[in-house]
């Protein structure tokens, strides 16, 4: 798009987001993020508590909200509704849960997008943008269920996979490292670890979440697990337009 010289183009008016996160440092370290993004995004507010963000003067001028679904001890999801009547702002959860289910009934009832707490705070801030132009941020398994939902209409659900949940949650780092690990059967942390550019307690850690997210004890396990369920090949393509694990 090109713009006349004797007209100047008019600022975008920045994204407004509103914070709902009982975590005080969490919160506190989203406003910072937000208020570094200038002028592309601006804090419309803040809540720690359900009651907070539905009274709140400030969310219903919000363009995006983003929610922690478990504010105070109290499901945030469930009043998704409510929180729908109060503004026109689109919901972005940001979790900590690696729950597929919890996920789901959130989209289900009406938000726009999952981001985990963990992902960079490049992702953070796509997933905001992505969220406030009309896009979804959904990883791939999540956003296929959901629109099979949709046009299914009433049709029964299908039968829950477990193992395709599991897989679900990994992220494309974990997916690396399984692959690594796969390739280099016989080989040492170590030297997995040096592949993979991470020291081996690094490597350590990720292998410890990754045995939690997939129900396996130890490599052998894994190996056995991953083969199965073709975890030795590369994960496939992320959709564009916001899709992310």
């Amino acid at each position: 798009m090109t713009v006349s010289l004797s007209t100047p183009a008019l600022a975008a008016r920045p994204i407004r987001v509103f914070v709902a996160e009982d975590h005080h440092i969490t919160l506190w370290g989203l406003q910072q993020l937000i208020d570094a993004s200038r002028p592309r995004m601006a804090m419309a507010g803040c809540a720690s508590t359900l009651d907070e963000l539905l009274r709140h003067d400030e969310l219903p001028g919000a363009d995006v909200l983003l929610l922690d679904l478990d504010l105070g001890g109290e499901d945030a999801g469930a009043a998704l509704g409510a929180l729908r009547q109060r503004g026109d702002a689109r919901v972005l959860v940001l979790t900590g849960a690696d729950d597929a289910e919890l996920h789901r009934d959130a989209v289900m009832r009406g938000a726009r997008g999952v981001v985990h707490k963990s992902a960079p705070a490049a992702t953070i801030l796509r997933a905001i943008e992505c969220v406030s132009s009309g896009e979804v941020w959904l990883h791939r398994a999540l956003l296929g269920e959901v629109m099979s939902r949709l046009t299914d209409g009433g049709a029964a659900p299908k039968p829950r996979d477990p193992d395709a949940e599991r897989i679900a949650t990994l992220t494309p780092r974990e997916r690396e490292i399984i692959e690594v690990l796969l390739r280099n059967a016989g080989a040492k942390l170590l030297s997995a670890a040096d592949t993979l550019h991470m020291s081996e307690h690094t490597l350590r850690n990720h292998l410890t979440t990754i045995y939690s997210k997939l129900g396996v004890r130890g490599r052998l396990e894994l190996h056995v697990y991953a083969a199965a369920h073709g975890l030795d090949r590369p994960a496939p393509c992320r959709a564009a337009g916001g899709a992310m694990s």
